[in-house]
């Protein structure tokens, strides 16, 4: 699905979500057709720009799913930042956290991803203070470690587990509590 309301050739979108949105919502952050997890949209101005403005680094974090198994010294490199290309031109990531991660409990993915018999895969936890175009993509490349599976679990203080315990599915909508927004700004 397309984090966008706006068609896009036969890519399903927000729009065919089964929720009945106000006319002046935005997805705050996106998520390319390739990746899942949470997306927050709102029509709160100041939410949206504290979010998204980049000089305000909110923390982003993904569990990613890499080709091979991560190392020690893959994760320490991507902590320290690492160089990938933005447009043709050579960017340094800023310094973020990475981890080893068991494999979380996640929904089963439509479509799976590639399966190789004789290559193991293994999960680390990113979690960055910007975003750029498939960053997380580029920078576990950058270090020998192709994503699988890109998997956005938390948005500041909000994540996924809050709302798994609750049953929650891909494509399931959920409003977040003043709380949870304050959380989100702080």
């Amino acid at each position: 699905m397309l984090s966008q309301f706006s068609r896009e050739g036969d890519h399903t979108t927000l729009a065919d979500l089964d929720f009945s949105f106000p006319k002046d919502i935005y997805p705050v952050g996106r998520l390319d057709a390739d990746s899942e997890g949470l997306l927050l949209l709102t029509n709160d101005n100041y939410l949206k720009t504290k979010l998204l403005e980049p000089r305000n680094r909110h923390k982003r974090t993904y569990y990613v799913q890499v080709e091979g198994e991560i190392t020690k010294e893959a994760c320490h490199q991507l902590a320290e930042g690492v160089k990938i290309s933005i447009n043709g031109k050579s960017y340094q990531t800023l310094s973020a956290s990475a981890s080893q991660l068991n494999e979380p409990t996640l929904p089963e993915r439509n479509p799976p991803i590639r399966f190789r018999k004789n290559i193991p895969t293994s999960w680390l936890s990113v979690t960055l203070h910007e975003g750029k175009n498939r960053q997380v993509r580029r920078m576990t490349a950058a270090v020998g470690f192709p994503t699988l599976r890109l998997v956005r679990w938390a948005i500041g203080k909000i994540n996924l587990a809050d709302f798994n315990a609750e049953g929650a599915k891909p494509g399931d909508v959920w409003e977040v509590t003043e709380k949870e927004v304050r959380q989100l700004t702080l």
